[in-house]
């Protein structure tokens, strides 16, 4: 898991403890991601929307799929051919591998390694999300995330944008202690800000803590507050509630978030891995339907039909096959 990680944590700007009068807060609930298959048939792990994580708890999130982590085989590598999505916005982070994204908006690049891609589908948009030609003939690790958050009523329409967030534009912060690495891809902390233009106030954060750190965030009382444990063990919350790779947490209200990795740890990093998320809840009714995120049932059935009319844009003619069409 390479992802952007500087030799020498010490030298980077620290974070602040936040007091110990503040309130800590605590885990509300714990989801343990199921496994599934997405796209063309590449593998996820998927925390929410969950029966414990629905769409009201993780708002202004939707969803969040856990991709990999998979060794490819030469030519297993599989990706998300070209679909539509109205009504959100997807956010792709990549830790190890490379993917590709195009659109019908004319945006698009290869992330790996750190990078982040936060496309705005807004009014519409089609796109495409594989993994490069290279991956897919030598094979390779491929590990990385997809978030959807929502975006409010009145923005649902908003033009379609594409951001590609290199890996060395990432805001890269450390505890104080210096034994926790946070990489802040969107939002504040501490005084500090991530390079992602977001519509909806949110904070996006990848951490990673050696084994036996405590981190502690400020969090602004009016967010949410959720986690996701890529890598490794520790404990969350007030309570200090037990937590392994492929869980994810719903913390209840407070003032500070507090993590602790396990004293022992194994996988790639030998580090507890763990992303953490926060933003200004919505509260608007959803209604969702694959790749549609919208208010009303009629919202749904607008989105197919402006789908299918080709209002949310064309599959580039190079994209075409040759002879398609003819009779």
């Amino acid at each position: 898991m390479p992802a952007v990680t500087p030799a020498r944590w010490v030298d980077l700007p620290r974070i602040t403890d936040p007091p110990g009068s503040l309130l800590s807060r605590p885990v509300a609930r714990i989801a343990t991601a199921p496994a599934l298959l997405e796209g063309a048939g590449f593998p996820v792990r998927r925390p929410w929307p969950s029966r414990e994580i629905g769409f009201r708890e993780a708002d202004p999130f939707l969803l969040l799929d856990h991709l990999g982590a998979v060794e490819y085989a030469p030519g297993e590598a599989k990706g998300a051919p070209w679909h539509p999505h109205r009504g959100f916005e997807t956010v792709t982070y990549m830790m190890d591998g490379a993917m590709e994204h195009r659109d019908s908006q004319g945006g698009g690049g290869v992330i790996r390694d750190g990078d982040t891609q936060w496309m705005t589908a807004g009014a519409g948009i089609l796109h495409d999300e594989m993994p490069t030609g290279e991956l897919v003939q030598t094979g390779g690790r491929f590990h990385g995330i997809q978030l959807w958050v929502n975006l409010p009523k009145q923005l649902k329409f908003a033009p379609p944008r594409y951001q590609g967030l290199a890996g060395d534009r990432i805001t890269l912060l450390a505890s104080a202690a210096a034994d926790s690495l946070v990489r802040l891809i969107a939002g504040e902390i501490g005084g500090y800000r991530g390079p992602g233009l977001t519509w909806t106030p949110i904070t996006v954060i990848h951490a990673s803590l050696e084994a036996g750190a405590r981190l502690r965030l400020a969090w602004p009382e009016a967010f949410n507050a959720l986690a996701y444990i890529l890598s490794g063990a520790g404990a969350v919350g007030a309570g200090n509630a037990l937590v392994i790779e492929g869980q994810g947490v719903l913390f209840g209200p407070g003032q500070v978030l507090t993590i602790s990795a396990a004293t022992q740890l194994g996988g790639p990093t030998h580090r507890l891995e763990i992303l953490i998320l926060g933003g200004q809840p919505i509260r608007e009714p959803i209604a969702s339907y694959g790749p549609f995120v919208m208010n009303t049932h009629a919202d749904i059935v607008q989105a197919f039909d402006d789908y299918q009319a080709g209002r949310m844009g064309i599959i580039p003619a190079t994209e075409v096959s040759p002879g398609a069409g003819e009779a």
